[in-house]
């Protein structure tokens, strides 16, 4: 029952958000306004187990996940202050390589911790208690420039936190920076202009590599230990392909579940936050922190309470140390998944050892291709335009290299758009009516189509391929993050391909490494 009850929320609030899109975004030229919050959010309750610290993290704090930082905290054994200066002295060190930062807020970061530590020692602390994280710079964050990388809000410093943003301050969390990101969000990152910045942090030498898409600069903040934790956006795979591709562990969840109330839009129907972390018990955490109604975002109203995470993400050990499921879960494995990718079929073996887990092949619908194909996937683009079409408007430079992305929007007709809410709906029905009926979650090639339907997916690692992360993608049914983190969990109980980290780069690189410049063609053909 309870399925099907999520079921019927589920459909009803994409059907009034497909409808609602225009209306939400009617205040055009208010993307730039300040985001209304009434009131500040209460502490959330979660509570942070007392999970043991490994040695790696009792030896340098930025090696520490988030939940081993807050232990290593609440047991007196380390300070935020330390732990915020260790993440700056990185920083210092290396960011001018990675250039994951837009701005570093360390003056303030560090005055925040003082606070923090000190209202540990009044026996007063929130469940971050102190902890240092990364921001995308699409998210509101008072008085600290937000610019989404863009020429339109480069001037731009709002007077009030996002909602997701305010909620991570109140449980204590520390705003170290603004991470680096695609022009608007729209492709990996770069300069407005198209000069890419953020690099992968597996390869700080081969700017080529691609690092994930636009929320690459919270993804190598994290990956290359400079924040503990970060929050990205996603619309077309901004947080599980950052995640994948910088070994870490990124959730999207269904959409509404976290407020987008002072996040810089790109599509009504699809952008979603969630967190990019360094395994599931970390992203957990922080999305039970991030999550919950907002009255400023009708997306977030009337939906099933939110599951605990922080169990889902605790692995399940038998006396003899053998881990199992917490619940029996079918896993659905479509049609050429592991084609060509060795990783993903030694995904499978493990994930087919962990008692619990059943492998399940699933087909998709006949006319998969078709609904998943670009013909419906560019209703998107009408969904960015109308919020900027002041902006359009007045000046095209302003959009820099996503021009194109852009002035695409403007020539899909209204029926398109209204087609292509259709064209969702049967697809998200054929979804739910058709592989999820034979599975709990499912794995996935590509994050688009769980983008399109508003469906919760986690991205996590899984090896390596010539030295750069793979990962995999899981998605689950509407409001069903905790299945995700049950699965992640087992199996990174298993391995340890969560717990490597790259090589710091080179303080003196032997040759000047050329960054390349976008056109507007490949950023248009890239974009998200």
């Amino acid at each position: 029952m309870g399925r099907d009850l999520n079921r019927r929320t589920f459909l009803a609030a994409s059907a009034a958000a497909g409808g609602g899109g225009a209306l939400a975004a009617s205040a055009a030229p208010a993307a730039a306004a300040p985001a209304r919050r009434p009131e500040a959010p209460a502490v959330p309750a979660v509570s942070v187990p007392d999970l043991p610290v490994r040695e790696a993290a009792r030896h340098d704090p930025t090696e520490a996940t988030l939940a081993e930082a807050v232990v290593l905290i609440r047991g007196g054994r380390l300070t935020s202050a330390d732990l915020v200066q260790a993440y700056l002295d990185r920083i210092d060190k290396y960011d001018k390589t990675y250039q994951a930062y837009a701005e570093v807020t360390g003056k303030q970061a560090l005055l925040s911790a003082y606070a923090a530590d000190q209202a540990h020692k009044n026996g007063k602390r929130g469940p971050l208690a102190g902890v240092p994280l990364c921001v995308k710079d699409n998210y509101f964050t008072k008085g600290v420039p937000t610019r989404a990388n863009s020429f339109i809000f480069e001037d731009f410093v709002p007077v009030t936190d996002a909602t997701a943003v305010a909620r991570l301050k109140v449980a204590g969390g520390i705003l170290l920076g603004k991470g680096q990101m695609g022009p608007l969000a729209t492709t990996r990152a770069t300069t407005p202009n198209g000069l890419i910045t953020t690099v992968n942090a597996w390869t700080p030498d081969n700017p080529l590599i691609d690092p994930g898409g636009s929320s690459t600069g919270p993804a190598c903040a994290v990956a290359g230990r400079m924040a503990s934790s970060s929050i990205g956006t996603q619309t077309g795979g901004s947080i599980v392909n950052p995640a994948n591709r910088q070994n870490l562990t990124g959730l999207k969840p269904t959409m509404g579940r976290v407020s987008l109330n002072g996040v810089i839009p790109l599509s009504y129907t699809r952008d979603h936050c969630g967190p990019i972390a360094r395994d599931a018990m970390d992203a957990a955490i922080m999305l039970t922190v991030m999550a919950g109604p907002d009255a400023e975002d009708p997306r977030t109203q009337g939906l099933p309470r939110l599951p605990d995470l922080v169990r889902a993400a605790t692995p399940v050990v038998s006396p003899k140390g053998k881990v199992r499921l917490r619940r029996p879960t079918r896993i659905g494995v479509p049609p050429g998944f592991t084609d060509g990718i060795a990783r993903r079929q030694a995904l499978l073996d493990t994930l087919a050892d962990l008692p619990g887990v059943t492998l399940v092949e699933v087909r998709y619908p006949a006319d998969w291709s078709l609904l998943t194909g670009s013909a419906f996937n560019a209703a998107r683009l009408s969904e960015r335009t109308e919020p900027f079409r002041h902006w359009l408007r007045q000046d095209l430079t302003k959009f820099g290299v996503s021009v194109l992305g852009w002035l695409q929007g403007l020539m899909i007709s209204g029926d398109e758009w209204i087609t292509a809410q259709r064209a969702k709906h049967h697809l998200l029905r054929a979804v739910l009516d058709g592989p999820f009926d034979h599975c709990d979650v499912l794995l996935q090639t590509s994050p688009v189509p769980f983008d399109i339907l508003g469906l919760p997916e986690i991205g996590f690692p899984i090896g390596f391929t010539a030295g750069v992360p793979t990962g995999a993608i899981l998605g689950g049914a509407p409001y069903e993050e905790d299945r995700l983190l049950e699965v992640v969990a087992a199996y990174q109980a298993v391995t340890d391909w969560h717990e490597r980290r790259p090589v710091d780069p080179a303080l003196e690189p032997v040759k000047r490494v050329v960054r390349p410049l976008l056109d507007a063609v490949e950023a248009a053909a890239a974009s998200a």
